[in-house]
């Protein structure tokens, strides 16, 4: 495996400012935990290890608390992590319910819903690890949560003021396997692939985890449906996965046309304007690679 890649890919998914990340106190790194970079080569970080130093994180932070929101197939729970200001954490139940109006609309008049908005806040989710073999993105949430808990740089500041940020790893069972599975050779660089892998990395369904999404057989899809769509309702909702275009790094809206007129336009501008901003982004900080429209098969006529 080319972790060299690995980490530049991880460098581009966060997509955060290069410049000195300042602490805000004695957060423990990922040097500090693990002896390496998150993304260093040869090394796969399993979910048991993300735990551990997710709770870490959590008792060093006044930034991040942890949430058990149910079990996996195989009895492992599976933990949210909800990254904020200490000022909106104490709020949480109210901004919990400002966003759970917003989206649910009912009894809500324009001039109410205004007010709501301008009180509320954002709330994104970005999971990780759903596709266990697609192993970027599960090490990515290591490394956001560490930056959003130790940077005090006046964008960091901004996004834990105005987001409240969820995120977990939607198939921990698989995380622990195939990264047990990678690790099992003492000689790192005999380490070759994490294809090989012996079963799928979900005890039932297999790669079709994510295709659960609509029946929810699974406890791990029930425990993240409950999230989006019964509590929290988040604004944005980012589902991670690997593997795009040949020669490209990764793949973000805009999707290509003709979008899926059963959607609200508004929907598919907000998407696109999201997708438009991270672009601008990665090109600002001279990071090639992205790509969109027609250099992948994704649309929003399977959403």
């Amino acid at each position: 495996m080319q972790n060299k890649k690995l980490f530049l890919i991880l460098c581009l998914a966060l997509a955060l400012t290069a410049s000195p990340v300042l602490s805000q106190g004695k957060v423990t790194t990922p040097e500090e935990q693990f002896g390496h970079m998150i993304g260093a080569d040869y090394i796969l970080l399993t979910y048991a290890q993300l735990v551990d130093y997710w709770k870490k994180l959590a008792q060093e932070s006044d930034r991040m608390i942890l949430v058990d929101i149910g079990k996996t197939a195989e009895g492992r729970t599976m933990w949210m992590a909800i990254i904020t200001s200490p000022e909106n954490h104490k709020k949480l139940d109210r901004y919990k319910e400002i966003s759970r109006r917003l989206a649910l609309a009912e009894g809500l008049t324009d001039s109410t819903a205004r007010k709501l908005a301008a009180e509320g806040k954002a709330v994104v989710w970005i999971d990780g690890g759903l596709h266990a073999t697609e192993v970027v993105n599960a090490q990515v949430e290591l490394e956001l949560a560490f930056q959003m808990v130790s940077q005090n740089d006046p964008e960091t500041l901004r996004l834990l003021d105005d987001v409240i940020l969820l995120t977990t790893i939607t198939n921990p069972d698989g995380m622990d396997f195939v990264g047990g599975w990678y690790m099992r050779e003492p000689e790192p660089t005999k380490r070759k692939s994490y294809d090989d892998i012996p079963r799928l990395y979900h005890k039932y369904v297999g790669h079709d985890n994510n295709r659960d999404v609509y029946m929810v057989n699974m406890p791990e899809t029930e425990a993240v449906n409950r999230v989006l769509y019964s509590e929290w309702f988040p604004q944005i909702m980012f589902n991670q996965h690997q593997t795009g275009p040949a020669g490209a790094i990764i793949f973000m809206p805009p999707y290509r046309n003709p979008f899926n007129y059963y959607l609200d336009p508004l929907v598919i501008m907000g998407v696109d304007r999201v997708g438009t901003a991270m672009h601008q982004r990665y090109i600002a900080e001279g990071k090639p690679g992205a790509v969109m429209r027609d250099e992948a098969n994704y649309q929003t006529w399977w959403n």
